[in-house]
């Protein structure tokens, strides 16, 4: 899936799913039901509904880094190397009705922090600061990934509530 969080072992669809459809499986799909690939019967994500989706609620995705490198051979944020970051002030000038920035991993809102020059929040909290003449709440999530220690439904919760809490979509 050339999209974010593709690894059907990490959680952050079924999230999405679960929030806004009361479906954790409602971007999964069987394999061979996917143009053009292998391995019939294994479910993977839809990216083309995913991609509509985000782009319907007003969600916008991208790395904290341009360039890493991997220290080890996984993606592990202890094991991950910040070479350049990404430069927030001018993805901000593309997306002028932003004012809410997510962090999904420790090492993404601790880079954000610095940016930021600000503190990184609490796992499923945010902290109001400004930045790019903007003010802005800076959310750190939990991780979606499997690994990190928190059930499900824990997680799904947390993203509800920053849901609830974030400003309805009001540009098509």
């Amino acid at each position: 899936m050339d999209f974010f969080y593709p690894n059907p072992q990490n959680d952050m669809w079924r999230i999405m799913g679960q929030v806004f459809f009361n479906d954790k499986c409602h971007f999964e799909v069987q394999k061979d039901k996917v143009q053009g690939t292998k391995a019939a019967g294994k479910k993977v994500f839809n990216c083309e509904e995913i991609i509509s989706f985000c782009r319907k609620q007003g969600i916008a995705i991208f790395d904290m880094a341009q360039a890493v490198r991997r220290l080890q051979g996984n993606a592990a944020d202890e094991h991950l190397e910040i070479v350049e970051q990404t430069n927030i002030a001018a993805l901000l000038q593309q997306i002028p009705q932003c004012h809410n920035i997510c962090c999904t991993g420790g090492k993404a809102a601790q880079t954000l922090a610095e940016i930021l020059h600000t503190a990184t929040p609490k796992p499923g909290e945010y902290i109001e600061t400004s930045f790019a003449n903007r003010a802005i709440r800076f959310w750190r999530m939990p991780s979606s990934s499997r690994a990190y220690p928190l059930s499900f439904d824990k997680k799904a919760a947390a993203y509800q509530r920053m849901f609830n809490e974030l400003p309805k979509k009001t540009i098509e």
